[in-house]
């Protein structure tokens, strides 16, 4: 597919202005005099440098690549249908849509947006972290940096022991079941070609305690509403999860709060001294 720079360059200079700073969690300030959002505030939301974009809203540059368009797309907080709008007038066929699509919905990211006193994330089906919150950061790590299968907190709860330290000993065995239980539903529902597929392959190769857990044949359990983690510097906290579903995408935005009055919720705004500043 040719790329169409001109057409490229006025939509992407369209949806900046008409995005508003506070449709991305961003303070509006009182000497603000451009129309929607500074073209620097885009390029930080879409992980660029501001002269790149300046590039392609003046029609020039090279052809941005799918893992840009994706940044780009999810910086501008686009819609489904104008992500794959986005793909086209690049030049590029739009990636896939509904399970297995990384492509998180505005609405989805608005409501992150505003999290910011609390730890929440939002994660596919698989428990892969797409994004968090910097208390989120600060309560579990940094793990919508990571790639690969070790995005998955199911599968890094069978590989990777410092994932382990982040919960309670007492649930272990429970998260064990938990995880390969649900691996099991998803591939019964994505079929065995599916990355669903993949990591339960790659689990019955590394780790003994998932082909036991395997062999089990649990399906149907469910996730706790309260979750028991321990944190490095600030010992146990015992959250409520609430979870929020799009099940266009099978994104799950999951937010951590504790009751009011408990030791938990003191060190829930202990936590906020050890979250990064950084912008999402």
């Amino acid at each position: 597919m040719p790329i169409d720079r001109d057409a490229l360059a006025e939509f992407l200079r369209h949806r900046r202005e008409v995005l508003q700073p506070e449709d991305v969690g961003l303070p509006r300030g009182s000497r603000r005099r451009t129309a929607g959002l500074r073209r620097e505030e885009v390029a930080a939301l879409s992980h660029m440098s501001p002269d790149y974009l300046a590039r392609l809203e003046r029609g020039s540059g090279p052809q941005p690549s799918e893992q840009m368009l994706s940044s780009i797309a999810q910086g501008l907080h686009l819609t489904l249908d104008e992500r794959d709008h986005l793909f086209r007038l690049a030049g590029h066929r739009p990636p896939q849509s509904g399970a297995g699509s990384e492509h998180i919905s505005p609405g989805m990211l608005r409501i992150l947006d505003r999290l910011e006193d609390t730890p929440a994330e939002i994660v596919t089906e698989l428990g892969e972290t797409l994004r968090q919150t910097p208390l989120g950061v600060a309560l579990t790590g940094d793990t919508a940096a990571l790639t690969g299968p070790q995005r998955s907190l199911g599968f890094r709860w069978f590989t990777d022991a410092r994932t382990r330290a982040l919960y309670h000993p007492d649930d272990h065995d429970f998260l064990v079941r938990l995880w390969a239980s649900g691996l099991r539903e998803l591939v019964s529902l994505r079929g065995p070609q599916s990355r669903a597929a993949e990591y339960a392959r790659l689990l019955a190769e590394r780790s003994a305690e998932f082909r036991a857990a395997w062999e089990r044949q649990e399906v149907g359990i469910r996730p706790r509403d309260t979750k028991r983690f321990v944190h490095p510097d600030l010992g146990e906290i015992e959250l409520t999860c609430q979870t929020l579903v799009d099940p266009v995408q099978s994104h799950l935005l999951l937010v951590y709060t504790a009751v009011p009055g408990t030791e938990s919720h003191e060190k829930l705004q202990l936590l906020s001294t050890l979250a990064p500043r950084t912008a999402r």
